[in-house]
């Protein structure tokens, strides 16, 4: 599946695992720093991070505009597959 994101200046993602879906983010436009199983990665248009199946993911936009980007899903993402890791 593909779907577009975007996030809004200063605003991080709820951190999440995609259960058995491996999940490819690929920037668009603007700056984001990417937490994917505790590993953190900066990235800018035309960049990509490969998030492993079942990895704890979130991403901050770090820029001063929207950051939108690409999710690549592979299988396809269903919405059983999400799992929120946010302590509570």
């Amino acid at each position: 599946s593909l779907a577009l994101a975007r996030v809004q200046p200063g605003v991080t993602t709820r951190l999440h695992a995609l259960a058995g879906i491996v999940e490819r983010y690929i920037v668009r436009r603007g700056r984001g720093r990417a937490d994917i199983a505790g590993a953190e990665a900066v990235l800018s248009p035309g960049d990509q991070a490969v998030i492993p199946a079942g990895a704890a993911q979130r991403i901050t936009n770090i820029g001063e505009e929207d950051l939108e980007f690409y999710c690549v899903c592979t299988p396809r993402f269903v919405p059983e597959a999400y799992i929120d890791r946010e302590p509570c």
